[in-house]
């Protein structure tokens, strides 16, 4: 790729607060060849007011409601027009070649369809919050990792599962050849579902260390909050009921039924019964659609091989929880 044009996608419900701080780091990029998205889900913070006055330049889609994270990205996708697509949340604040890393780490190999940025706490930028994403036989995700001092243990540019959407470069072309985010998901492992399905289908993805990014963290959807509660809990069912290839499916089921029905009891005391209960109804409800857009019959073994070997390579990697 030569100085390929990047379409830098950012969501944003009532998240005026951290806009300034997000879109004047974005405009400090050493990479140039980009176009800037705001994609509004129906703010009541004036954070669009708030962004034709401040920043003119950022392309702006409103939406009417808050239609979530998978597609909020995926309107902005489908208006981009870079060859690459760079998902970033609107709580961040992204350093000067974040860019320009993730550009080079993309068009070093025609086969990586997908680059992983190094995430920082930006209250605490000596705590590690995402070095790419892994995920368990259960099929629980998280942030390699995460709330580690950061050491220098995640300075190789090296390939990993997947990308933390908050920070993530994708190639174009892998998105229209194994589709966009899952809408059905709303938010929450949404890019871990879409991290297999391009795994699966061949593509790579690297971690980029040089690619750094501050992160509040929960800026919009909070920590523990019932929303986060409820959808980190049904979509952890259906992530691997949907993407695992059928023997890692069948062999991971202990793992799978323990870890969703242990997981209710510590969110029950935790005073979130209502909405860890709803998740796992809704769940359950949801089985027969996750297993209808199951498409494993038409992966290549040999891809099928290469993502079990990648998983097996990051479970034994420091953060593996």
């Amino acid at each position: 790729m030569n100085n390929p044009l990047v379409s830098v996608i950012i969501v944003n419900y009532n998240g005026k607060a951290f806009l300034k701080k997000c879109f004047s780091s974005l405009l400090l990029q050493s990479y140039t060849a980009m176009e800037i998205v705001l994609v509004d889900n129906g703010s009541k913070d004036d954070s669009i007011d708030y962004m034709q006055k401040e920043f003119p330049s950022v392309k702006i889609i409103a939406n009417n409601e808050n239609f979530g994270f998978a597609k909020g990205n995926n309107i902005g996708i489908k208006a981009a027009k870079g060859e690459l697509i760079a998902t970033l949340n609107n709580d961040t604040e992204v350093t000067p070649r974040w860019l320009e890393e993730l550009v080079n780490a993309m068009g070093s190999n025609e086969n990586v369809g997908m680059c992983a940025s190094k995430m920082l706490f930006m209250k605490d930028p000596g705590l590690i919050n995402s070095t790419g994403i892994c995920i368990s036989r259960s099929g629980t995700c998280w942030d390699r990792g995460i709330f580690e001092p950061d050491e220098g243990q995640y300075e190789l540019k090296e390939e990993v599962l997947g990308p933390c959407a908050g920070a993530a470069l994708y190639r174009s072309s892998m998105l229209q050849e194994i589709g966009l985010f899952d809408e059905d998901f709303i938010a929450y492992h949404e890019d871990t579902d879409l991290a297999i399905r391009g795994r699966l289908a061949g593509w790579k993805c690297l971690y980029v260390p040089g690619a750094v990014v501050y992160h509040m963290h929960g800026g919009t959807g909070g920590f523990e909050t019932d929303y986060t509660i409820y959808y980190g809990n049904r979509n952890v069912l259906w992530t691997p009921i949907k993407n695992f290839p059928l023997y890692l499916l069948i062999s991971s089921l202990p793992w799978i039924i323990g870890r969703n029905v242990g997981v209710i009891p510590y969110y029950m005391l935790k005073g979130h019964a209502k909405a860890v209960l709803r998740s796992k109804i809704d769940a359950i409800i949801g089985v027969p659609k996750m297993l209808a857009k199951r498409s494993h019959t038409s992966v290549d073994d040999t891809n099928i091989k290469m993502f079990i070997r990648t998983w097996t390579k990051i479970r034994s990697s420091p953060g593996f929880i």
